[in-house]
């Protein structure tokens, strides 16, 4: 069956909006567009754990799955010592 270009389908999930928001901006730069939902329960303090999906067009799930790894090989890749982050206010 071919692609459904009107249906969004979750590509990944994260624990919190910073993150999704990070692959979100990945995917775009990229092309593909993408939301994050669910961040307002993620961020909830309660026993049940959150997450914040990010959704694309099913049409662009392939081109979004290569995104993601070379998003994901990128951030691994980065030292994290070595970055001015600016200082602490």
């Amino acid at each position: 069956m071919p692609p459904n270009p009107d249906h969004l389908e979750a590509l990944t999930s994260t624990p919190n909006e910073s993150q999704a928001a990070m692959i979100v901006s990945a995917l775009k730069q990229q092309g593909i567009e993408a939301v994050a939902e669910g961040g307002l329960t993620a961020g909830f303090r309660a026993e049940a754990v959150g997450e914040v999906r990010i959704m694309v067009w099913e049409k662009d799930m392939a081109r979004a799955h290569q995104a993601l790894d070379e998003y994901r090989e990128a951030v691994r890749d980065i030292d994290w010592d070595e970055v001015d982050v600016g200082e602490r206010e």
